[in-house]
């Protein structure tokens, strides 16, 4: 896929990051949110990876950053441990 084409993403309430650039993190965090509160999906697991933790300190910042987000904290050991972020959204 080129670059120049959108990139479909699977509403379903999980977004891997991984291919995602950094420099588009905050609006497609935000846009994501919304499109999953259209679902009618108020939990939202964001998967960042481990690495050195900057993709992680960005999205926990984007999320504080969001009206719609009531809480968020890492991901369980079978959800990604710390390489992903559990946010649970107003209904």
């Amino acid at each position: 896929m080129s670059s120049d084409e959108p990139y479909r993403i699977e509403i379903n309430g999980v977004l891997d990051l991984h291919a995602f650039s950094p420099k588009d993190l905050s609006t497609l965090i935000d846009e994501y949110i919304d499109a999953c509160l259209e679902k009618e999906i108020y939990e939202v697991r964001f998967i960042h990876g481990k690495g050195m933790g900057n993709i992680r300190r960005s999205v926990h910042s984007l999320l504080d950053r969001n009206p719609h987000v009531i809480e968020y904290q890492n991901a369980n050991e079978s959800g990604g441990g710390w390489g992903a972020t559990i946010a649970n959204l107003k209904p």
